[in-house]
This record gives C-alpha cells, structure tokens and sequence, in this order.
C-alpha cells in the first residue's frame, strides 16, 4: 500500500518543529493556528501515529524524525527541479539546513560556503551544536549535513574526513600566576574559574585527563557564544579551551613576551578530528555543497592523521 502525504501537512509540521510554536507556525505559512492543529492531527491519523510530543520544547517522536527527514529530501529535490526549469523556491531562493560546532562556524566555516552562496540562489539555515552532537540533528532530520567528531557513518548517509581543530587550554599571563604559582594542580584547578561554552562541553575536562587531573572539579563562567567566550579568556576571567584557528593573532609561540594568552601547559594539546556527513541522495546541491565544505576545511583545518 502507497503512502501519499499531503505537503501541507508536511509543511506545517516543519513550520512547528522550527518556530517551536503553532502559533508562529501559522504566521509563518500565512494560516490559522487552527488550520495547522488540523493539518498535523491530518498527518497524524493518515500514519496513524503521534508525529509530536505536545511538550516544552516540542519534541518529534521516532516517527515524526522519519517524515521531517522525508519533507526535507522532498524540498530539496523539488527545489533542484524547479531551478532547472527556471522556477521560483521559496522566494526564489533554495534553503540548506546544515549544523555546525560553533568553533567552525566562526572561523572556517562561512568562508567555505561563501563561494556557493555567491553563485547559487541559496539561503543557509545553519544550527549550532557541539561537535559531538551535530549527529543527532542529521539523524532527526533536521538538517542536511552536519559537520561532527563521529566518524561513524549513520545509514544513507555518507561520511568525509576534514582534519582536526586543534586547541590549547589558555589565560592570561596575569591569570596563570594568580591561579597557577606553582603549576597546574587539583588543588589550584579547584579554585581556579573555567571558560565553558555550554553544559556539553567536554574539551577542558579532556585537557586535565590529558595532564592527569581527570576528575578534578572547578568552578565555571558559561558562555554560549565564541567571540565572548574567548573575550573573557583575554580579559583574564578565566582559563578555557581555544582553537588555534581563533588564537593565533594573540598567541605568538615564537615569542611568548608578545603574546596576550598563554597555554597554561605548553605543547598540551587536545586535538579534535571533524567529519563532514551528509545525505546519499543524488543531488547536485549537495555534491556542491559537500565539495565545498572538504575544500574550505583542507584550506584551515590539520590533516587527520590515518593510523597505519
């Protein structure tokens, strides 16, 4: 039996996941918020199964992961079609949802795109997440492609190597020889405040195992946003972990007198390997787009080492 789905009904589930709301579901499509109860309870009772979880956030169930993942193929392609045949997306324009660590997005990233958003008529709808869970956004469906540490290959997907984010554990000058005296021990690393991008930042807890603290405790500024996050760094509020991609201009390891920062244990580095996953579907856009990222990446990421 064929399952024929309504892209009303369609859109409209992609229009509530994204707004997080019916209401401003509605306003998006230009419809009634009742329209777009009905058009999902539709959805729903054609598949007869709940597409979402009726809580706060809205979550999708298993099943509504599997239909968003479809609406996205669909608009894809269907995208692709109608500028062969010179016809107009939305507004003329083909949107590309993808997720990104935010390191990436703010230093290599954009300027692999830029080249394809120059040329094509594309608008980048980027989601920010943890380099260890921009998976879980391509597995849902959400997105496109998704730049993640997994190098395991998810089902109909495929998966590129792009080279490794390099970071350093860094502070000020000042800072080290407030906190760190004597050198970088459990005692001191207990007293001594940590940058952290958000609840699922690993990198500085991987540093101290790196050094043999694993476990050690610390307080924590949160700062969910790269600019300011490395911004407290120089201001001397903390110690945190930076891509060298992002610290270069401040950190001078030729001549640490000129340096701003400074590693608070020289030469420890953690290294994070990235991969690009995409969806296999025959699509030029993507062909493009996957050529773009591994082009920008090999341009400023370090080769990943393959172990022989």
């Amino acid at each position: 039996m064929s399952l024929s789905l309504d892209p009303k009904q369609l859109s409209a589930l992609h229009a509530v996941i994204e707004e997080q709301s019916f209401d401003k579901a509605a306003k998006r499509l230009h419809v009634t918020q009742s329209a777009i109860s009905q058009r999902i309870r539709q959805l729903e009772e054609k598949l007869g199964q709940a597409v979402i979880i009726r809580s706060t956030p809205l979550i999708l169930t298993a099943t509504g992961q599997r239909v968003l993942k479809f609406y996205h193929q669909l608009s894809l392609l269907e995208g692709e079609l109608s500028l062969s045949l010179n016809q107009a997306t939305e507004l003329g324009f083909s949107r590309m949802p993808v997720a990104v660590n935010a390191d990436s997005l703010d230093t290599w990233f954009p300027e692999a795109l830029a080249p394809l958003v120059h040329k094509h008529p594309w608008v980048l709808d980027i989601k920010i997440d943890d380099q260890e869970q921009t998976h879980h956004l391509l597995r849902t469906g959400e997105v496109l492609g998704c730049v993640s540490a997994s190098s395991q290959t998810m089902q109909g997907c495929d998966c590129f190597p792009l080279g490794v984010m390099r970071y350093r554990a860094l502070a000020t000058p000042g800072y080290i020889a407030r906190y760190f005296p004597d050198g970088i021990t459990e005692s001191a690393v207990a007293e001594a405040p940590v940058v952290e991008f958000n609840h699922k930042d690993e990198l500085q807890n991987h540093f101290l195992r790196h050094i043999g603290l694993e476990g050690a405790l610390y307080p924590k500024h949160r700062i969910p946003a790269t600019g300011p996050y490395f911004h407290l760094i120089h201001l001397g509020l903390g110690w945190g972990m930076v891509p060298d991609q992002q610290s270069q201009p401040y950190l001078d390891l030729s001549d640490p007198k000129n340096a701003t920062v400074t590693e608070l244990a020289s030469g420890q580095t953690i290294d994070v390997p990235l991969y690009w996953h995409v969806w296999n579907l025959k699509s030029e856009s993507l062909k493009q787009l996957t050529k773009a990222v591994i082009k920008g990446a090999e341009k400023h990421l370090t080769p990943i080492e393959v172990e022989a």
